[in-house]
């Protein structure tokens, strides 16, 4: 006799193809859960290593994103107008939890945490994509090669914006093709609950990074054909969701241009402006490799998406199989929203080729180090298309060469695994790049701030903030500095240094600089500090506040 309720226990019972080791079907929380926790230990004993070795502020990009954050809650005219107008804005904005407590900000965890949280997404995330293109085990051996990235662990425990960006483009990725296969089967309310989930993550995509707007674009028009071309029948019931995706798709790139308009007077500052990417390959490195030659830039970006994704030379390997598994996925019809994925490879071909984005690594000319670590943004695409033509191979192996297809997937998952030892056994390139780029800006910016730590406290100090990182190390509250973002008290600083400070800070060539020299009544020299490969800094003392600093 049947008990009461048996019935609908019976109907929660996973059928057998649910439940099959190989079979491809989409992840459950319960597997998913374990594997972010996992996530998170491994995160935490890379931001242990980080922090006990002082990496977390090597990257001065890292420092500058904390600057600016700080900037919204401590500066003489502190809120979001303090964002700039070059980088996008929501980095900045999830630091503003963390940033207001000096320590944090000075030892650099107030940027560290929320890239921790953003890498244990991502690989969450990751392990639920690859479960759509991958069995559990292939998608195991997929998020290991993935998550134990030294150069992904490395960036996830510094305020750099790539950990963000990836775990928005696998977020968005994976809801794509969900709602692939809602539209695909007739349930429009998990389509319509999906294009709800892809309006906020285009939104953020596009307040991140610049490729996150081509990612925008991509997702909005792949939506739309699965919306008007394949399912017309669903437009009555996602219609008004839809209208939402594509008001939240707009709403970022209208948005930045109007605040770009409101602060700086040109909508496209970002592109042209005085700090933007053009402005400043000009200044210092005009002609760069790969400069109109797409050809080049391609070579230049693939190499570095390699040696960031694979240790020593293997990742020609990576690289092949991964191209061979995308060509394999698409021909099989297999999600073919996982294009997504390779969105930052033309993205950056067309930046370092027309855009002023170079890209230096050591094995090209010039043979140095300089933004190496965009290519771990192709670090998602490389991991799950390598691994399906693993699982392809294995799968025809297993007729003929059955032993070959049952050793395929234990060596595969070692060799992530000790690709991760040999890569940190070596100093992964991202970390190299910080270090190689940092040593004289961080001798000069401890120097500057062991003078800036001898002023009296509450001195109303000028100086220009783009060594932020001496002021960081200093510990002094950015309300004391008039720095270049405070507008109408900026403009009559300059006009008139010794009558505005009590302190003035001039680097050679920087506006405060070009102040002194058309203003230098009423100012005394301190001192000159200068190190190799820096600019000077000359130190004045304003003659009209020596009673407060005596």
């Amino acid at each position: 006799m049947r008990r009461p309720g048996s019935r609908r226990a019976l109907a929660k019972l996973p059928d057998a193809s649910a439940i099959a080791p190989d079979v491809v079907r989409p992840a459950s929380r319960e597997e998913t859960f374990p594997l972010a926790m996992a996530a998170m230990v491994v995160a935490f004993v890379s931001l242990l290593v980080s922090y006990s070795r002082g990496y977390l502020l090597l990257y001065g990009d890292a420092v500058a994103h904390m600057g600016i954050a700080r900037r919204i809650v401590d500066s003489r005219n502190p809120g979001l107008n303090q964002l700039g107008g070059v980088w996008l804005p929501l980095p900045h904005i999830l630091m503003l939890p963390f940033i207001s407590r000096m320590e944090w900000w000075q030892n650099g965890l107030a940027g560290a945490w929320p890239s921790l949280l953003c890498y244990i997404l991502g690989v969450a995330g990751f392990y639920r994509l690859a479960r759509r293109m991958l069995t559990p085990r292939w998608s195991f051996a997929a998020t290991v090669f993935f998550a134990l990235n030294p150069n992904l662990l490395y960036l996830s425990t510094t305020a750099m914006t790539e950990p963000l960006f990836l775990a928005i483009l696998i977020w968005a990725t994976l809801l794509t093709m969900e709602f692939t296969a809602a539209v695909r089967e007739g349930q429009s309310t998990v389509a319509a609950r999906r294009l709800l989930l892809l309006g906020v993550l285009t939104l953020a995509a596009v307040y991140t990074r610049y490729d996150g707007w081509i990612l925008g674009a991509a997702i909005w028009g792949t939506v739309t054909w699965q919306v008007f071309a394949r399912r017309q029948r669903l437009w009555s019931k996602v219609a008004p969701w839809y209208v939402i995706f594509t008001v939240l798709a707009v709403a970022g790139p209208l948005g930045w241009l109007a605040y770009n308009q409101h602060l700086f007077h040109d909508p496209l500052d970002f592109l042209r402006g005085p700090y933007s990417a053009a402005a400043i390959d000009r200044r210092w490195s005009p002609g760069h490799a790969g400069w109109h030659n797409p050809l080049w830039a391609a070579v230049l970006y693939t190499r570095a998406a390699q040696l960031v994704a694979s240790a020593w030379e293997t990742g020609f390997a990576v690289m092949a199989a991964a191209i061979g598994g995308l060509a394999l996925a698409c021909r099989c019809n297999t999600e073919r929203a996982a294009l997504l994925l390779w969105i930052p490879l033309p993205f950056y071909v067309y930046s370092i080729s027309f855009g002023s984005v170079p890209i230096y690594i050591p094995p090209l000319w010039p043979h140095s180090y300089y933004n190496a670590r965009y290519g771990v943004e192709m670090l998602p695409a490389l991991a799950v298309s390598a691994f399906f033509l693993l699982q392809w191979l294995a799968r025809r192996w297993n007729e003929r060469h059955r032993l070959a297809a049952q050793l395929l997937y234990p060596a595969a998952l070692s060799l992530g695994a000790l690709n991760a030892v040999a890569m940190m056994a070596a100093t992964p390139i991202v970390l190299k790049e910080a270090k190689a780029n940092s040593i004289t800006r961080v001798a000069f910016e401890a120097a500057l701030s062991r003078y800036l730590q001898s002023f009296p406290p509450g001195a109303t100090i000028m100086m220009y903030t783009d060594h932020i990182g001496a002021i960081q190390q200093a510990g002094i509250p950015l309300r004391q500095f008039i720095g270049g973002r405070e507008n109408d008290s900026w403009q009559q600083a300059l006009t008139a240094p010794a009558d505005h400070a009590a302190f003035v800070v001039a680097m050679e060539g920087d506006p405060v600089s070009k102040a002194v020299a058309e203003h230098p009544e009423g100012l005394t020299e301190l001192a000159v500090l200068c190190t190799t490969g820096q600019s000077c800094a000359r130190i004045y003392q304003s003659n009209r506040f020596i009673t407060l600093t005596h």
